[in-house]
């Protein structure tokens, strides 16, 4: 009778499986960090929001008192992610979700700096009647614009109520505007008003319950204001500090062929190409991945990645950012790997076996 077959040593199975698992959990884990979604985004161009200007002036050492204070309270990363007050999840649910005091930052934590009740904000000077508005939208979507400006007698020194906006009568209201150059540009209608005022603006997604806020600060009748009137970013600002924003477009900021943002997919910082590279190598030596996946709300939290200012409620869903592709190709490369791994201990099992067996 032929001898019975030998069965491989549970040691050298519990290794194979323990390289093949490992293979196997980085690229899951970096899918996760791949497949995370991410934002649109936009803000009020002109009159210009708040956090515009004050990313105008330049985070790391603005020019104005105001601003300063917002970067001491909230940090310079909140300037850098202008583009990205926002509620994942808000279908409309503005006022609900929105805390009195805290309008401009969307209740917002790490936009806290923005809700300072001050009245030395920059401001843009307008005038009652007939006017042109244009919002900075640096990834179009389909959707309406809302605009409201304070009630008379607004006190700026006081934090941004909702009671203090003449909700009942928007100023301008677009949907589905057209984007050119970079803008949604529509027409509306400033009621009379003297002194500071601010006018909040509500961009509502209709294809996600995603929506984005801004205030911008304005002054009835001319004149400069504070400690200069305000001014938007220059093209040349917002491609310069595209590198330090942690908003991510998803490849949606080429819906307009005439915006001005480059839509090209930025290239791997080199710590992404790095945390790669090494799962990459934990993998093939049978080591225990540590790559973590992202946290509930999609924004990364714990995986080395910088963690959107605005991403502290739910991201809505418009795509996987710019580095999927390349964490996606790292984590089938690791993928492969590990099936070698895996064929080539159960080829030796097979021919272990056969040579016993005979």
């Amino acid at each position: 009778m032929p001898a019975a077959r030998r069965k491989a040593p549970a040691s050298a199975t519990a290794r194979v499986v323990g390289a093949v698992g490992a293979a196997t959990a980085v690229p899951l884990a970096l899918t996760a960090l791949a497949a995370g979604p991410a934002a649109a985004h936009g803000s009020m161009g002109d009159p210009v929001s708040r956090v515009a200007q004050c990313y105008a002036e330049g985070p790391e050492s603005p020019r104005s008192a105001a601003c300063a204070a917002a970067v001491a309270a909230g940090g310079t990363q909140a300037l850098y992610d202008w583009n990205g007050v926002r509620i994942g999840e808000a279908a409309g649910r503005h006022r609900r979700l929105i805390p009195d005091g805290e309008l401009c930052s969307a209740g917002n934590e790490a936009f806290r700096g923005l809700d300072l009740a001050r009245a030395d904000w920059p401001t843009t000077s307008v005038r009652a009647g007939s006017s042109t508005f244009r919002y900075r939208v640096t990834a179009p979507h389909k959707g309406t614009v809302e605009v409201y400006v304070t009630k008379p007698g607004h006190d700026p020194s006081r934090p941004l109520a909702w009671d203090d906006l003449d909700l009942a009568h928007p100023v301008a209201r677009a949907t589905d505007p057209a984007a050119s150059g970079g803008f949604y540009t529509f027409s509306g209608t400033l009621p009379q008003r003297s002194g500071k005022h601010v006018l909040y603006a509500v961009w509502q997604r209709s294809d996600s319950p995603e929506a984005f806020y801004s205030c911008s600060d304005v002054t009835f009748g001319g004149g400069r204001t504070g400690d200069g009137s305000a001014s938007a970013p220059s093209e040349e600002q917002i491609e310069d500090g595209a590198d330090e924003s942690t908003v991510e477009h998803g490849g949606h900021g080429d819906d307009d062929p005439d915006t001005t943002t480059d839509p090209t997919p930025k290239t791997p910082k080199a710590s992404e190409k790095s945390a790669v590279k090494d799962a990459a190598g934990r993998a093939s030596a049978g080591a225990s991945p540590t790559a973590k996946s992202t946290t509930a709300d999609g924004s990364g939290a714990g995986n080395g990645l910088a963690e959107p200012a605005g991403g502290k409620e739910g991201l809505a869903d418009t795509g996987g950012d710019d580095r999927t592709a390349y964490l996606a190709l790292g984590g089938a490369a690791v993928l492969a790997a590990g099936s070698s791994l895996l064929f080539a201990a159960a080829r030796r099992r097979a021919t272990a076996g056969g040579r016993h067996g005979r």
